[in-house]
């Protein structure tokens, strides 16, 4: 697997951050897209995935949302310490046991999911991850799944009953 040596950073603006081109050089040129990321300050660890883009200055950058910020308790100019990874995750982030457990349960659904593009894929697992509660991701699972079977392609409406 593939993955840079630790290096330091910080924030480049508010939810994001530069990356440098010596850690990332092997992912570049093997063209990688997504890499998951493991963000360490003081005592605090975190791992994300992350889309890795490159900016017209050729310069990559990641997104650093305010959560992930508060989670590591860093600050503007607070310098910590990123380590990227090869992305080996069939979505490009982790699925919820809930979700897999539902669309594995299901057919029609998981046969519907796999044939939508990557980003909605990882927009849908977001959605349902962001639910503190086991019982409401299951719950949120099972609406998709039935929204998805129904045809259903407006995102927006993928979590809500009809």
């Amino acid at each position: 697997m593939l993955k840079s040596f630790p290096f330091e950073v910080s924030l480049a603006d508010k939810q994001s951050i530069i990356l440098p081109e010596a850690p990332i050089a092997d992912f570049v040129k093997k063209n990688y897209k997504r890499i998951k990321v493991l963000a360490s300050f003081e005592d605090k660890t975190i791992e994300f995935y992350a889309a890795l883009k490159r900016e017209k200055s050729g310069q990559y950058r990641i997104y650093f949302s305010k959560a992930k910020q508060k989670a590591l308790g860093i600050f503007v100019n607070d310098y910590f310490e990123l380590q990227v990874f090869e992305d080996t995750s069939k979505y490009g982030v982790e699925m919820s046991e809930e979700l897999e457990a539902v669309l594995l349960s299901d057919y029609d659904a998981y046969t519907v999911f796999e044939k939508l593009t990557p980003g909605r894929q990882r927009s849908i697992i977001y959605a349902i991850s962001r639910y503190k509660s086991p019982q409401m991701r299951v719950d949120k699972a099972l609406i998709f799944t039935e929204n998805l079977k129904r045809g259903i392609t407006d995102q927006k409406l993928w979590l809500k009953k009809h």
